[in-house]
Parts: C-alpha cells; structure tokens; sequence
C-alpha cells in the first residue's frame, strides 16, 4: 500500500485528498460496440500480440506502478501508452480519473500480464467524483496526442459510450460487490490512429464537454539501452 494525493474538483471547489491505493488493475477489452473492440484486437494482432483470453478482461499490476511523474523509463524502444479513464474505490464513494497503461509491445507479444508489469502507469493528479458525471458519462471524451519525430499527432480520441457502462465494468470485474477501497481501475482503450507505435512524449486528457472541464497531463518517455 502507498499514498498518492490527488486534488478533487468539485466544480465549484478543490480538495487535496490523499488516498491509499493497494491495488490497481488493467481493465482490457472494455469495448461496448464488439465491431469497435474486435478492431482493436486485431490492430493488436498485427503487431504479434495475441487474442485475449476473455472480453472484458480483468489485468493485476503492482499498485506501485502508479505514477504522477511527468517522466518514466522504459527499457527499449517498443513501449506506447494508452489513454483511459481511470476509477478509485474509497471509503463507499468512487472517483473518475484519466491515466496512461504505458505497455511494453515486444513483451506483450507473448505475455500480456507479464507486459503490464513492465512500465509505469502514469495518472493525473485531478479527479472527479463519479456521481457528478454518471448522468452524462458517455459524452465524456478520451484524447491522446503522440510526439513521434519531433511532430504531435492526434493518436486517440473518442467518447465513453464506446466503453462498457461503469456499472456493468464493475460488476464484472469483482464479482458484483463493487470497486473496493483502495483500488485503482484503468478502464480500457481506443484504438490508435495511425496504429500503435512508440513516442518520444504522451499527452492524455479526459473532457467533461458538460461541465466544460478537463484533466490533463503528459510525460516523457525515456528509453533505456537493452544490452542482453
């Protein structure tokens, strides 16, 4: 178990709020469109990276993974991230975050859990409160842009009704009996625009076009040399 502190942003006001987090999970192939989902599977495909074992399914990453750093190290030159919104379970309420699954794609061509583990998970450091936007979550719009070559590119954009509906995520995930405390659930992925492909720097951002707000943040992505 560790801390990380977030600011909460209640519209009106924010409040720093420091949250234990002993578990996170990689919530995969959230899709709610199957034509949508099964494009994403095979773009993954493409790149030697097998079908999953189920749809949705549910990944357990070390919760020290999580970072709000504006910079991570990754070994080699064949990671990516991932934008997604991002739940925390505490104390009976829910928060809606938006976080990157920064993935190793040579280690995931023959072991997705084992990939996972590999890079940090980089998060915002704002969140919201999940009854505030449940009413109009699916207007809710994912974004990422890539520098790759010195250029920032447009590399995933969409809207959470393309997602599994929260509760329905939930359920599956634990069982019916809700996201516990304490534990942070990335909630699936859009396809790549271009296709996957590493970056020198992630810009990610969920936006509330409702509440007219947005949380945002980017990191550099520094690659180590693989010597053997």
């Amino acid at each position: 178990m560790f801390d990380l502190t977030f600011t909460v942003d209640a519209q009106d006001t924010t409040t720093p709020l420091t949250l234990a987090i002993d578990k996170a999970v990689i919530a995969g192939w959230t899709g709610r469109d199957p034509v949508a989902r099964d494009k994403h599977i095979a773009e993954l495909e493409a790149v030697g990276i097998a079908r999953p074992a189920s749809t949705p399914i549910y990944y357990r990453v070390s919760a020290r993974r999580l970072t709000m750093a504006d910079s991570i190290e990754c070994s080699g030159g064949e990671s990516s991230g991932e934008v997604e919104f991002v739940l925390i379970g505490w104390q009976g309420r829910i928060f809606v975050g938006c976080g990157s699954d920064h993935t190793d794609r040579k280690v995931e061509a023959y072991s997705v859990t084992v990939s996972k583990q590999m890079c940090d998970k980089v998060v915002a450091s704002t969140l919201w409160e999940l009854e505030d936007v449940i009413g109009h979550w699916d207007k809710m719009i994912l974004r990422s842009h890539a520098w790759i070559n010195g250029e920032r590119v447009l590399y995933q954009e969409g809207t959470l009704d393309a997602m599994l509906p929260v509760d329905d995520l939930i359920a599956r995930g634990f069982d019916g009996k809700g996201l516990p405390d304490g534990c942070a659930m990335f909630g699936g992925t859009f396809a790549a625009k271009g296709g996957i492909r590493p970056a020198d720097r992630f810009e990610f951002e969920l936006e509330d076009p409702v509440l007219k707000r947005t949380i945002r943040h980017a990191y550099d992505v520094v690659t180590l040399p693989v010597l053997g």
